[in-house]
């Protein structure tokens, strides 16, 4: 089994498993209402999109029903935090994670949780194949890496709540900036331990 790609896979289900369950708590407290569209702010008024530095973490869902959302997202939510965390590494394990984020996408879980969701899910695919070859300059650099990307993605994606708390302002400008990196180090993350498991991994 490649334990690092087993690991990335985990936290990044547990993580959008986490941001899943925000996103339908607010959902939630908006009780039994419509939503404008099929796309809105998971954080109803007083919120105001413009203004803070997560536009309310917009959300869609198929369901025209706020509390009937958010009760599923937080469901799903909860199904992702426990299949990444324990079962995973089973067979079609990351089809599964896929699968549930796929959902929480149409059932008001936000566009980035889910998105993470899928990535992790499918690095999970690959937890039990066999590693094939002998890994290259690019691998073996990769996995002098590891974990950190993992570690400051994670830990950025958990702390980015208490920063915009304090500094919303700040974190609105540079939004841009905070999306690329994000983009970025999720694949990162991913071949980075890719890159341990066929080099450090199997030595």
């Amino acid at each position: 089994m490649r334990t690092a790609t087993k690991l990335v896979a985990t936290w990044l289900g547990v993580v959008a498993g986490i941001a899943g369950l925000e996103h339908g708590w607010f959902e939630f407290l908006q009780g039994n209402t419509r939503p404008p569209s099929l796309a809105f702010p998971s954080w109803g008024p007083p919120c105001v999109p413009e203004e803070i530095w997560h536009a309310c973490e917009p959300a869609m869902s198929i369901l025209p029903n706020f509390l009937i959302t958010g009760i599923l997202a937080m469901l799903l939510s909860l199904a992702l935090i426990i299949w990444a965390g324990w079962f995973v590494q089973r067979k079609h394990g990351g089809w599964v994670q896929m699968a549930i984020s796929v959902l929480l996408l149409l059932f008001g879980g936000g566009f980035f949780p889910p998105l993470i969701g899928l990535i992790g899910g499918a690095a999970a695919t690959q937890i039990n194949r066999p590693l094939r070859g002998q890994p290259g300059a690019i691998t073996r650099f990769a996995a002098r890496l590891w974990p950190w990307p993992l570690v400051l993605l994670v830990g950025w994606l958990l702390a980015q709540f208490v920063v915009g708390y304090f500094f919303n302002d700040a974190l609105t400008s540079v939004m841009g900036f905070v999306l690329i990196f994000i983009v970025a180090f999720l694949p990162l993350a991913v071949f980075t331990a890719y890159a341990y498991d066929a080099t450090v991994g199997r030595d």
